[in-house]
């Protein structure tokens, strides 16, 4: 069975809200919702957006009542079921309190006299984590598999009856919509019982359960619920939290693996097409195929055609000039503040014609291709396909997105890793992007003199790069602390994107990035310009001159192409044509200035984002790693 690989959002402890009963802090039912004596208290709960309201009105047909928990903004609906009372709760994920209506629905669930779940069929790896959470609570349930058909025509079949006797409740399949399975549901309720515990929770709980008037409270101590009143025996913290998500999640992975087959029968073609892109094959050759069509649609159509006309027409031939005459109005070109506004790195030239003139079209590019594969529901199907392999490098497959961006600008890419789980991913993807990613303005100069030299250097040039992109991961994977952390995300059905969207997306996003990009591109510009006004920039090129032609054996020139690299990566591509060199000087140059350091505006977002310790490291790696590589490239081709 295809390993599918589904949204779960972390769950963690907060606040609770409202008078104490017993040692918890729920907020009794009776406060807010009239409940008749004798009346059993039974609660839809379920994750967001899986049917939990349908349910609520067929269940009930009639007259429904909302009442709003004291001290929040949620709103509880309920309504009488026969003798009984009927409450819907929010969507949640886990029962936790991190917001209003996690605490709301908390509350509700732990006083419930049975609860019914709401599950959907085509994402149980993601719902049944609520559903082993309520389980382990110890609170009788049935369970409503809902959107059966959805399932279907995914190509995902569910053995129900292995499903009840993995969970210990009953399982009644449902296609609420269309009313299947609602009176099924409703004579269940009088059926409900008591599910299996997570084995390994159940032993945790026994050795802690006669301390608590209720398993639900005991598990709650365990998993550190901040308001509870822990017994003088305990310990104030359990530190068992994240065990026990640990082993409830691979319990329900355990079950899906069971449960769940993927076939095409009865499924659609795009279910069909989906489940082929993430097998090897063709599901490889497929993610090849599209990212060579990015490359050409980025790389080459945006990176030449449209940068040709937006920097070399629009920026240099009207803008530049025109910004030039403008500030020589007021200043004169041999001064200070004119040289910073208009100079070589002015700030209203050579940051504007970069940021407008270059950026924007890169970056607007790669954001209307990413939100593409995104708005196709093919972006997390990548992000799977790759997980084996970056897990190798202390990353998952979420790390393909800033990498995918970082061939195109590594300081857009630097500013994305923020979608990655932790700190130690973010550090390793940072590091990666900022030496081995060679953005796409660079990629074109550097393809540009490569290729006269033949194939053999191309493949050499691509196989340095490659091997130093896993041996440097391979490296921060063992030398950091921790482990990389499961991909959890969302598998939608593959589907032919909306333009709307994808333009939307491409817009706000490109905006964003502009936002963050311009303060840093301008700091970056004077820095540079304070660096040659003081002599310090030809101080450096000095410094590093016996470095470049002793050890990679280059021209001495050489160095002034490196020090533009941190200006501009192309820069320093770019200054590498003019330079008479063999073959041998150009590949070793090529690999070097490759693995140079980013430019200056790409560093100091790194700095923003890595903090100055992580960044200076980051860097001065990249130093180091750049001229190693050169060097020990230098002793065979040079």
């Amino acid at each position: 069975m295809v390993r599918k690989v589904i949204q779960f959002v972390a769950i963690r402890t907060g606040i609770l809200l409202g008078k104490s009963v017993k040692r918890m802090g729920f907020l009794e039912i009776s406060k807010s919702i009239k409940v008749p004596p004798g009346a059993k208290k039974i609660v839809l709960a379920g994750n967001p957006n899986v049917g939990k309201s349908v349910f609520f009105n067929a269940l009930t047909n009639r007259y429904v009542d909302v009442s709003n928990f004291p001290g929040t903004t949620v709103d509880i609906s309920y309504s009488p079921l026969g003798n009984d009372i009927l409450m819907d709760t929010p969507g949640i994920y886990g029962i936790s309190s991190f917001n209003d209506e996690e605490r709301v629905a908390r509350d509700v669930i732990m006083q419930a006299d049975a609860v019914i779940n709401i599950v959907d069929a085509l994402h149980l790896e993601r719902d049944l984590f609520l559903t082993q959470h309520i389980i382990d609570l110890g609170i009788p349930m049935v369970i409503a598999l809902n959107m059966m058909d959805e399932a279907k025509k995914n190509g995902v079949e569910i053995d129900v009856q292995v499903l009840e006797r993995e969970l210990g409740v009953q399982v009644v399949p449902a296609v609420a919509i269309e009313g299947k399975g609602i009176q099924e549901v409703k004579d269940a309720i009088s059926r409900v019982r008591a599910g299996k515990k997570v084995p390994q929770i159940a032993a945790l709980l026994e050795a802690v359960k006669v301390h608590f008037s209720s398993p639900g409270e005991a598990l709650l101590y365990l998993e550190e619920d901040p308001l509870i009143e822990v017994p003088a025996p305990l310990p104030p913290k359990a530190d068992k939290q994240e065990e026990i998500y640990r082993q409830r999640r691979l319990r329900v992975n355990e079950i899906v693996s069971k449960v769940v087959r993927e076939t095409a029968k009865g499924a659609s073609f795009s279910a069909r097409l989906g489940q082929l892109s993430l097998q090897t094959i063709p599901g490889i050759p497929f993610l090849f195929l599209s990212l060579l069509a990015m490359y050409y649609f980025v790389g080459v159509f945006v990176a030449q055609t449209v940068v040709e006309f937006t920097e070399g027409v629009v920026m240099e031939q009207y803008y530049s000039p025109f910004m030039k005459n403008l500030v020589e109005r007021f200043f004169s070109p041999g001064s200070l503040t004119g040289y910073i506004l208009a100079g070589e790195y002015g700030i209203l030239t050579m940051t504007v014609i970069y940021l407008l003139g270059l950026l924007l079209p890169l970056v607007a590019g790669f954001y209307f291709s990413l939100s593409f594969m995104e708005d196709s529901g093919y972006l997390p199907r990548i992000a799977t396909l790759t997980d084996r392999l970056l897990v190798k490098l202390g990353l998952n497959g979420r790390a393909i997105i800033p990498i995918i961006l970082g061939l195109g600008c590594v300081t857009m890419a630097a500013i994305t890793t923020r979608l990655l789980g932790s700190r130690r991913e973010r550090i390793i993807a940072t590091a990666l992007l900022g030496i081995a990613i060679p953005c796409s303005a660079q990629l074109g100069v550097i393809f540009g003199m490569v290729s006269p030299l033949g194939m053999d250097c191309l493949f050499l040039y691509l196989a340095v790069i490659i091997g130093v992109f896993i041996f440097l991961g391979m490296v921060l994977d063992r030398v950091l602390p921790g482990r990389s952390t499961d991909l959890l995300i969302d598998l939608p059905p593959l589907r032919l994107p909306r333009l709307k969207n994808v333009l939307k997306k491409t817009y706000h996003r490109t905006g964003h990035f502009l936002k963050e990009a311009a303060p840093l591109f301008a700091l970056g510009a004077l820095l540079i310009s304070l660096l040659n006004i003081s002599g310090l920039l030809v101080s450096i090129q000095d410094f590093l001159s016996p470095l470049i032609s002793g050890w990679m054996k280059l021209p001495r020139e050489a160095a002034t192409a490196f020090i533009m690299g941190i200006v501009r990566r192309d820069f320093g591509a770019a200054g590498l044509y003019s330079l008479d060199m063999n073959t041998g000087q150009t590949l070793v140059s090529l690999v070097a200035i490759t693995l140079f350091v980013p430019c200056i505006a790409s560093v100091l977002v790194i700095f923003k984002e890595r903090g100055l310790k992580d960044g200076l490291l980051i860097w001065f790696g990249s130093f180091f790693t750049a001229f190693l590589a050169g060097g020990i490239l230098a002793a065979f081709v040079a």
